[in-house]
């Protein structure tokens, strides 16, 4: 269980990951997501993830050199965008997001999408990466059982993580049931359901009973579920309310509340489909 905004992870690989982080997809290139990053690590964040299609890598890195925090207390999530995948492609891509974040390795890299046919030779680049020491950890982005049975028997490395849509409308309940048996943790990109689910009643009664905000009730619930979750915000003010879920515990009764709110509903696209 997550404990604390301290708390980590420890991964297939040994590598300990921050349970809680910051997302920061659609976070405008320059002075936003730099204020973000730097008000971020203030708070006490340790984890913050981006990606080469975000088109923000050098303003996270800058975020992070400003902080005043050293590197290697910081872990650092990009992603291969789909256009760069397969075996070369994603080595140059690489290349890029290093000399854009302004670092001499990545904490973690992960496969965004499973692009048919691609996403295979795509991971084995990562492998490369990995062995050779560039990146501390590998994993996937957006894969559906079938995706990863599938890179399993062609892989030599385990995805350390699967980051998918979770929140309380997706609970994806079989994929997390298999990332859990093949030892590969969950992660949660858009946990508010890009806050489509801040109005969902039961989440605002349960709030009520805990003086918090149904983003925090959200979060709270994400974390006791064991899902390293990543939300997104550039203002100083949320950025602090989303960090603080660790002071309140959820009720089993609340917890099962919240997840018999789940109707296998998409804020993104649907990985076989996009």
């Amino acid at each position: 269980m997550i404990t604390s905004l301290s708390d980590k992870v420890v991964l297939n690989n040994g590598i300990e990951m921050p349970g809680f982080g910051l997302g920061v997809y659609k976070v405008d290139e320059g002075d936003t997501v730099i204020r973000a990053v730097r008000t971020a690590v203030e708070v006490g964040y340790r984890s913050i993830d981006t990606a080469s299609f975000y088109n923000n890598e050098r303003g996270v890195g800058q975020g992070v050199r400003e902080s005043g925090i050293p590197r290697e207390e910081i872990f650092i999530t990009s992603k291969v965008w789909n256009d760069e995948q397969g075996y070369e492609s994603t080595l140059r891509a690489f290349e890029q997001s290093i000399e854009k974040l302004g670092l001499d390795y990545l904490d973690l890299y992960l496969v965004h999408w499973p692009v048919s046919g691609k996403y295979i030779e795509t991971y084995l680049a990562l492998e490369k990466l990995y062995k050779e020491g560039r990146v501390r950890a590998i994993g996937v982005s957006n894969f559906h059982v079938h995706h990863l049975e599938s890179l399993l028997k062609d892989c030599s490395v385990k995805p350390v993580i699967n980051q998918v849509e979770y929140h309380p409308h997706l609970t994806q309940k079989e994929l997390k049931n298999y990332c859990e048996r093949e030892n590969i943790q969950l992660e949660s990109w858009s946990p508010l359901k890009r806050g489509k689910l801040l109005t969902e009643p039961t989440l605002i009664e349960v709030g009520q009973k805990y003086g918090k905000s149904p983003a925090q009730v959200i979060l709270r619930w994400n974390i006791q579920h064991n899902v390293i979750t990543i939300p997104k915000s550039t203002s100083a003010e949320r950025i602090k309310e989303n960090a603080t879920i660790f002071d309140f515990v959820l009720s089993d009764e609340d917890m099962k509340k919240i997840d018999s709110l789940n109707i296998n509903d998409r804020s993104g696209s649907n990985p076989d489909d996009f």
